[in-house]
């Protein structure tokens, strides 16, 4: 039943209700919507309290009505099968209502309703909505200037929601919208330039005058509709036209705005300073305004660098950038946001590609200049303009600048650093580049030193020479001096890459690094820090010689009393320790310390991020170093502890899973030393009703898999926790390859007594396997068949049926010429039921005549109209060239009993099955020999009377013990030849007859007969 206007009040109530915080009031309530969404004639009663004038008082309702609008939109505005949706003519109603309502005074309420048309339009524009731009400019003609402003909004908002739209057709629509839209909006906005510098001046005039607020009021709408119409117009160069990039077509508004944009930079900046005196509203809009305006010159830069790269736009913009970092004014100094848009311009400007002179040459074809010609003749011209803008000296004077200036810690650096060391380690090096002025300029600099290294390495190598003449390692003091290395440092540390042209490391590190930790002031926090960064991001430079002065210098940081020194030491232990060129013989005596310091860090450290960088460091430790026997005991202490306080914080338990894998990995065959810890934590990570198991299935299925691994035997506790996997693998195969690997490790170190508990579990794994998955999952999976039927011929055969079925399936149905994977599926899986025929003959003879795969194949739409068994004698004839030599003798062995079988169909393929037998006997003993005798010597080489094996080992025992390899291939042929010949008699004798002379000499040959 639809909704009406006599059901507003009713309506009004509900969604007062909803924002109870009684829940007996609240959940009533909610749910008496939620049935009501798909009624026809909601969204009109949302329509109707979000704009109704007595309602207005009432945001809080009008806000979740809007809420409940725009849901409804997502579900229902599209017509769906499973719903009507809204009709029509109630779309046509909402859309009317939405075009009158822009008067809004609440600017919230202004948002959602801007957000509704836009969620709308992307829907149903141009199709169903044509006009939508046509209503909106002509209302704009004659709106007020609160109207102007929502529907300018609305304006941007919708732009904003189309053009994430990626249809070519869709990019065509709004390039036509961009055509209409953008003289007018750029119109307005060099209008309201003037206007705004106006007031603004008239604000700076009238500072202590009776102003009316009403003109404040105007003034500030005007504002904020000029700041809407600036982001529409930068949606509309930016999403109306294809990049210049890829087309090299000149786009004019980049041309046209550009400057312009640069000048109202120009004009506003001077109020920068008159606007902190009072007037924090438009302090607050100058400060966002001029952000914005840099923000939108590089986009256009980065949307359209050819058109930016003109003579009126790159060279101004550039110069007025370079003028702003190198030598701002005051005010603009503390102007952080500012600058940080300027350093973010020049770099995209020096890393824009199309900026770049190719290296490569062009074939021209015969109608003239091709694409990548253009490209490469403007690239040069541009690039010859920049030569020209980034002089030598320019070039010189920012990177000074940079470094002396921008990359100096401030005394609200110190301060904070002084309150909260974690906070402000991770702070420096976690923060988003774009949002700090000091990161910005560090990276900065690295793009500019990797343009200009040779320019530029020895100006810095000078600076940083200057800096230590200037403060001895003996200086205590926060001087300008200490700052100012503290800086050199950094700027040496971020391009070590590059600066090992022009600074020896050794040299370096012996005659100043080692010496500044020398002394142990409080102060000197704030060198140590920089030297833990430095011999971390230097490790590829540093030679076999100073290795251990390094890693010792790096153990007594990480013992240094300040927390953000010893956080940086943890990181750089990190980068040395995992190095390929890592010395563990330098390192092996410092271990001890190592592990207590630690310790030691974990425990004081508070911050999450500092727990996961400290767990880190110990589980690089154990996977790089060979000494974890002896602290095995500390280690699981520690594992245990860390897990107890770690609850809630999924990240820190990933990294803990991680350095568990290790650990457990590292300890071998003594793994069970930390089973204390291990198996609880793995049994909650495995369980997939724990409220984390999202988080932590991967992980813990990786440390499973290491534990089952590295395990000397089977004990009572992972062997109760098999059942897990059936539960992880019918919520999904996600985890197959894993699985599939810990299944193997069951079959193998569990044996029968894994068998006899969770025959019903593998059973169950295998069939939710086999014909659910693709060709690599089921590929991964039949080895684990194989290995089961192997080790447990009798029992697992008749226990996996339903499996085995579905493998004669796959064997004989479909073709596979042209699809490699599908081929070796199929060859793989003729290959077990072969082992199956060979070592369990009566059980397949029985599962190829069972009712269920006759149905089964007729499912498939098989035809069945021979013998299964003789279909799959076709497949071991057709794959025997396809397999491994296991699996050729195997085939072989079973072909060999399909001699014995009363069929006359048999003779009729005697000539191919002695011929396939003749082949692998001949031909495959030297592999199968070979291989055989590699394990052989593999197995007594490492087993000696004491040793636990390991998995490869045992994987390697459980191979070479293979009855197929022990079984002689000629005995059988020869054997089952007298059988076939007593079955069959004279037409055995026939079919022996018409074979080929040569292939009756060879087969004699292999079975010794001649």
């Amino acid at each position: 039943m639809a909704l009406s206007a006599s059901d507003l009040p009713a309506m009004f109530s509900l969604l007062t209700n909803s924002l109870s915080g009684d829940e007996s009031v609240r959940k009533p309530a909610e749910a008496a919507l939620s049935q009501s969404e798909a009624r026809p004639g909601f969204c009109s009663c949302l329509m109707e309290v979000i704009t109704a004038k007595d309602l207005a008082p009432h945001v809080d309702v009008r806000l979740m009505a809007s809420v409940y609008f725009k849901n409804s939109i997502n579900r229902y505005w599209r017509h769906r099968r499973d719903s009507s949706g809204i009709s029509n003519e109630e779309k046509l109603y909402l859309r009317q209502k939405l075009l009158s309502h822009f008067g809004e005074e609440n600017y919230q309420i202004a948002q959602m309703l801007a957000v509704l048309v836009s969620k709308i339009a992307r829907i149903d524009y141009p199709r169903e909505w044509p006009e939508l731009f046509s209503v909106l400019a002509q209302k704009l003609q004659s709106a007020d200037i609160l109207s102007s402003h929502r529907i300018f909004l609305t304006l941007f908002r919708t732009l904003k929601e189309l053009s994430t739209k990626r249809l070519i057709s869709d990019q065509k629509n709004f390039a036509e919208i961009s055509a209409r839209f953008f003289d007018y909006s750029w119109h307005l906005w060099q209008t309201d330039v003037q206007t705004l510098l106006h007031g603004f001046s008239t604000l700076t005039q009238s500072y202590n005058s009776n102003t009316l607020e009403q003109h404040h009021d105007d003034l500030y709408l005007t504002c904020e509709r000029w700041l809407l119409c600036l982001k529409i117009i930068r949606q509309l160069i930016v999403s109306g036209f294809p990049s210049d990039a890829k087309c090299v077509q000149e786009v004019r508004p980049v041309m046209e705005v550009s400057p312009m944009l640069l000048n109202a930079i120009q004009s506003f900046l001077p109020y920068y300073s008159s606007f902190q005196k009072g007037h924090p509203k438009f302090l607050d809009f100058l400060k966002r305004a001029c952000t914005k305006l840099m923000k939108v010159l590089i986009a256009l830069q980065g949307r359209h660098p050819y058109s930016f790269s003109d003579k009126c736009v790159l060279p101004t913009v550039v110069d007025f950038c370079l003028q702003k970092i190198t030598d701002p004014d005051p005010d603009v100094l503390s102007f952080e946001q500012f600058l940080i848009q300027c350093m973010v311009m020049i770099k995209s400007i020096l890393e824009c590609k199309e900026y770049k002179p190719s290296l490569t040459g062009q074939v021209m074809d015969e109608n003239g200049v091709t694409l990548e010609q253009m490209k490469k003749n403007i690239s040069g011209a541009v690039s010859g303009i920049l030569t020209s803008l980034m002089t030598s000296e320019r070039i010189i004077v920012l990177c000074n600048t940079l470094i002396r200036r921008y990359f100096v810690l401030t005394t609200s650096d110190l301060e904070e650093w002084y309150q909260n060391p974690e906070s402000f380690h991770h702070e420096q090096d976690m923060v988003q580049w774009t949002e700090k002025l000091r990161p910005c300029a560090e990276a900065l600099y690295i793009v500019l030193f990797e343009n200009h290294s040779q320019l530029l390495g020895p100006v810095v190598v000078s600076i940083l020479q200057e800096a230590m003449n200037g403060c001895p390692s003996s200086v205590t003091e926060i001087t300008p001096g200490l700052l100012l290395k503290d800086a050199a440092y950094g700027a040496a540390a971020y391009v070590y890459y590059e600066l090992s042209n022009y600074l020896s490391f050794k040299d370096w590190f012996n005659g100043a690094l080692s010496l500044e930790l020398s002394n142990d002031h409080p102060n000197m926090r704030i060198i140590h820090r920089k030297v833990a960064l430095i011999l971390g991001q230097w490790v590829s430079e540093i030679k076999e010689d100073t290795k251990r002065p390094v890693y010792c210098a790096l153990i007594r940081l990480l013992q240094d009393k300040d927390l953000s020194v010893r956080l940086a030491a943890c990181r750089s232990l990190c980068s040395h320790i995992e190095d390929a060129s890592f010395s563990e013989g330098e390192f092996v005596d410092l271990l001890p310390i190592c592990w207590d310091s630690s310790f030691r860090l974990i425990e004081e450290v508070q911050e999450f991020d500092s727990k996961v960088q400290v767990l880190n460091l110990i589980s690089v430790l154990i996977g790089h170093v060979t000494e974890v026997i002896p602290f095995a005991n500390k280690l699981v202490l520690f594992f245990q502890k860390v897990w107890e306080e770690s609850s809630g914080e999924c990240l820190l338990q990933i990294q803990l899973l991680i350095a568990l894998k290790n650990f457990v990995v590292a300890l071998g065959y003594q793994s069970p030393l930390c089973y204390n810890i291990l198996l609880p934590v793995l049994q909650k990570g495995i369980d997939i009703n724990s409220p984390d198991e999202l988080n932590l299935l991967e992980d813990s299925m990786l440390l499973w898999e290491a534990t089952l691994s590295q395990a000397p035997s089977m004990v009572p506790q992972l062997l109760a926790y098999f059942p897990c996997l059936v539960e992880i693998l019918e919520r999904s195969f996600d985890h197959l390859q894993v699985a599939v690997t810990i299944i193997e490790d069951y079959i193998i170190l569990g044996g029968s007594e894994f068998l006899s508990m969770h025959a019903s579990s593998v059973a169950k794994i295998l069939d939710l396997v086999v014909g659910n998955v693709n060709d690599r999952g089921l590929l991964s999976t039949l080895p684990v068949i194989d290995i089961l039927i192997q080790c447990f011929p009798t029992e697992v055969p008749q226990l996996i049926s339903s499996a085995l079925q579905k493998l004669i399936v796959i064997c004989i149905t479909g073709a596979d010429d042209r699809d490699p994977s599908k081929a070796t599926v199929k060859a793989s899986s003729a290959a077990i039921l072969a082992r199956i025929l060979v070592m369990n003959t009566n059980y397949l003879a029985h599962l190829t005549s069972e009712p269920s795969l006759l149905l089964l194949l007729q499912k498939s739409g098989v035809p069945i109209e021979e013998n299964i068994l003789l279909s799959l004698v076709d497949i071991w004839l057709d794959k025997v060239d396809n397999v491994s030599s296991v699996q050729r003798k195997t085939y072989g062995l079973a072909l060999s009993i399909i001699l014995t079988l009363r069929l006359p169909q048999v003779l009729v393929k005697l000539d191919q099955i002695l011929s396939v037998c003749t082949t692998v006997i001949l031909g495959g003993n030297d592999d199968l020999v070979e291989e055989s005798s590699g394990d052989s010597i593999s197995s007594s080489g490492s087993l000696s009377k004491d040793s636990i094996p390991s998995k490869e080992l045992r994987r390697r025992q459980v191979k070479f013990s293979d009855p197929i390899n022990h079984m002689s291939l000629e005995a059988s042929v020869r054997e089952n030849l007298q059988t076939c010949a007593a079955l069959h008699g004279e037409s055995f004798s026939k079919a022996i007859g018409n074979m080929h002379p040569s292939a009756l000499t060879q087969l004699k040959q292999a079975l010794k007969m001649a």
